[in-house]
């Protein structure tokens, strides 16, 4: 049984020397195994380097280890042998050690610049990384000076590790790891965030990253990069794959991306896609991009005028995962005429028996649909809409413009200025 510890880092054992319980050197601590434990990661073998090679030994024969010393319990341990490397073996600092961790809370990547060990059921065990700039003081051997700079200079010299249990491999069976903080968090990630990180990693690293998100993630996130980045991303992809993510995201948001690409590119893709969508995007693509054509989504909540307010929470119930915004139903007829508007709330707060004309407002605010950024702004603003309605020449309803595409457009030109 080992010497009890509280904790303890890699970078003050490697390079420790290893001794047998005569006290006669055995080697030099190089490495240590690793393999998954009930709570922690385990280490099952020390590896050492000696005059005949590199040696393993079974962590259930090392009686003592300390950044000082580290001894093996018996003169001769029966397990002490030859180290034979195992396809898909993972080794501590070989291969966790500088690699890189998508940290989800901060949405960004950092590096593995520590790892912090402990016992747990007198396993030795990794508890965390450190990410932090004391770490690497640590590792350079450093951490006392740096610590007497820090002083001097009234600062402190902060710990930033992050616990095991957040860690995942983002490749399994792989001595080749990236790593990531909590794996099936990604999804719940803000594209936005997702969009940092892509921009953040190296471009090798992206193929992995996209495979622990979903098609519609993967949509949202393209969205959010920059058009050079973004063809960079789907050169990573097969086109099938990038039809499919188009499918999955807002009819507007994939027009945005179809019109970034080659034309030659983007219709071969359109012509992969379902032809719904399909149809839906080209009508998109047709309209100049800063337009209110170019801007709209044709998906809305659709609603007539023959029905209860009861029917009409069923369907917005129905169709809510396929609209890009609810707070407003569009009541239209037989041939797309705009006859009115409904908000949601308008939907809760009324008698499920009422019916949809009385509590509709008719007095409807629209653009055009080759309107520009400042005019839907103006009626967005003026009104206090978080959506207005996009009619076409023949006055029949094309599509919504919600506010955030209309900001979004401006965001850019509000940047630039911020930045001067």
């Amino acid at each position: 049984m080992t010497e009890e510890f509280s904790e303890i880092f890699l970078s003050t054992v490697i390079g420790r020397s290893v001794i047998n319980s005569n006290g006669d050197e055995l080697g030099v601590l190089r490495d240590l195994v690793m393999v998954p434990g009930e709570v922690f990661p385990e280490v099952s073998h020390i590896l050492f380097k000696s005059r005949k090679g590199m040696k393993s030994l079974p962590w259930s024969e090392v009686s003592l280890f300390t950044h000082v010393v580290i001894s093996a319990a018996g003169i001769n341990p029966p397990g002490l042998a030859l180290h034979k490397p195992l396809e898909g073996e993972i080794l501590v600092k070989r291969d966790l050690l500088d690699k890189q961790i998508v940290d989800v809370d901060g949405a960004k990547v950092v590096r593995v610049n520590d790892i912090k060990l402990g016992k747990l059921h007198d396993k030795l065990c990794i508890f965390s990384v450190d990410i932090g700039f004391r770490g690497l003081l640590r590792r350079l051997g450093y951490e006392r000076f740096g610590e007497q700079i820090a002083r001097l200079m009234q600062k402190e010299i902060l710990s930033t590790e992050i616990s095991w249990e957040y860690v995942q491999p983002l490749e399994t069976h792989s001595s080749k790891l990236a790593l990531n903080i909590a794996r099936n968090q990604m999804n719940e990630m803000h594209p936005a965030d997702l969009a940092d990180i892509i921009e953040s990693i190296p471009i090798q690293n992206i193929r992995t990253l996209l495979d622990s998100i979903d098609a519609e993630t993967t949509g949202e996130t393209l969205y959010e990069l920059e058009a050079d980045m973004r063809n960079v991303v789907i050169s990573q992809m097969d086109d099938e794959e990038v039809s499919d993510i188009l499918e999955e995201m807002e009819p507007d948001e994939a027009a945005d991306v179809l019109s970034d690409l080659p034309e030659e590119k983007a219709q071969e893709l359109l012509e992969m896609m379902d032809q719904e969508d399909a149809e839906d995007i080209q009508e998109l693509l047709v309209h100049e991009e800063d337009s209110a054509g170019g801007l709209m989504t044709p998906d809305y909540l659709r609603l007539s005028s023959n029905i209860t307010v009861g029917r009409a929470l069923e369907l917005v119930r129905e169709c809510a995962e396929d609209v890009e915004t609810i707070y407003y139903g569009y009541i239209v007829d037989a041939d797309d005429r705009l006859e009115g508007v409904v908000s949601l709330k308008g939907l809760l707060i009324n008698p499920p028996e009422t019916h949809i004309t009385d509590i509709m407002e008719e007095n409807i605010k629209f653009v055009s649909i080759d309107d520009e950024p400042e005019d839907m702004l103006e009626i967005l603003a003026k009104y206090d809409l978080i959506a207005v309605p996009v009619l076409d020449a023949d006055n029949r309803m094309a599509g919504i413009v919600t506010v955030d595409d209309v900001l979004a457009h401006y965001l850019p030109q509000i940047i630039k200025i911020k930045r001067r």
